[in-house]
């Protein structure tokens, strides 16, 4: 395989797999990445390594979702699944030879994801990883990838919420970002929202939520969006995800359609209790946080 060739992202098309075989494409200390990469990694350490994979379900940073986290283990006889076994293999986390902390885009290849990788107590020889071509398991951190789907469908519950109460009632309104961070949560919006729609918000998210929206995630191109009559959520095809034709968009059946690369729970009753904490206004533009409960 090709050093330049993108990681699939296996993590957009089945947000539902914690765990996959895969193998190694690269692997180098974080002193040996370009020091644009090395930037994107405050927390790193100098024993630190980046690891490419041909595969990946780690979700890396960005979109307003925080990265996954987890292991890396050896595959083997004893880990690997076979056809009289199909279900994945039980992993113990004191067994991974890495623990995942973070993982981004690479700034300077378009379309592969660098993990960055630390050494466990498990590893035999970590100043000798394995070379590339050796199969791993890649395994998510399950209750970390629940939160941050459940904050980053939350959002987009959010912003429907917003643009059905307020879409005609304020000049100039539009949805602009988002961040789904646990501790920074909030939807940006341009216009002015008065504190005054703070409950009226909050009743049409809790409606959403309590509905059971289905989440369901689609593959568009350029004539499904205008077929849909939302030409102005059309993305530019350079922010097409690695090795894709079409865009990724999320649909919340019945509130709300949203270009999107980030993962989801399966209804919006799965977000749990979300509660919007305050309206904040600065420069023309207004800022609803919330938290999910």
């Amino acid at each position: 395989m090709s050093p330049n060739t993108p990681t699939y992202l296996a993590y957009q098309h089945d947000a539902k797999l914690l765990q996959l075989e895969t193998t190694i494409q690269s692997i180098q200390p974080i002193s040996a990445l370009h020091e644009i990469n090395q930037s994107l990694f405050k927390t790193a350490q100098e024993d630190d390594y980046i690891i490419v994979t041909k595969e990946t379900i780690f979700h890396p940073q960005g979109g307003g979702q925080p990265s996954d986290e987890g292991y890396i283990f050896l595959a083997n006889p004893t880990t690997t699944s076979t056809s009289s076994s199909p279900s994945p293999p039980s992993l113990n986390d004191a067994d991974a030879i890495f623990q995942v902390l973070s993982a981004r885009m690479d700034a300077t290849n378009n379309g592969q994801v660098l993990h960055l990788i630390r050494p466990t107590s498990t590893s035999t020889n970590p100043s000798s990883p394995p070379p590339p071509n050796t199969p791993i398991i890649q395994k998510v951190d399950a209750a970390k990838r629940l939160l941050y789907s459940r904050l980053h469908t939350a959002g987009h519950v959010l912003g429907s919420a917003v643009r059905h109460l307020l879409e005609s009632q304020v000049p100039d309104f539009d949805e602009l970002k988002a961040s789904h961070f646990p501790d920074s949560a909030s939807c940006e919006f341009r216009g002015s929202i008065g504190g005054e729609w703070k409950e009226a918000i909050q009743t049409r998210v809790s409606e959403y939520i309590a509905q059971g929206m289905p989440v369901e995630i689609e593959f568009w191109d350029e004539a499904d969006f205008t077929r849909e009559g939302l030409e102005h959520l059309r993305p530019d095809r350079s922010l097409l995800a690695p090795g894709e034709e079409k865009f990724r968009v999320v649909r919340i059946v019945g509130a709300e359609v949203y270009p999107c690369g980030g993962t989801h729970v399966e209804t919006t009753d799965r977000c749990g209790e979300t509660v919007v904490k305050k309206i904040s206004r600065s420069k023309g533009n207004s800022r609803v946080s919330y938290v999910v409960v």
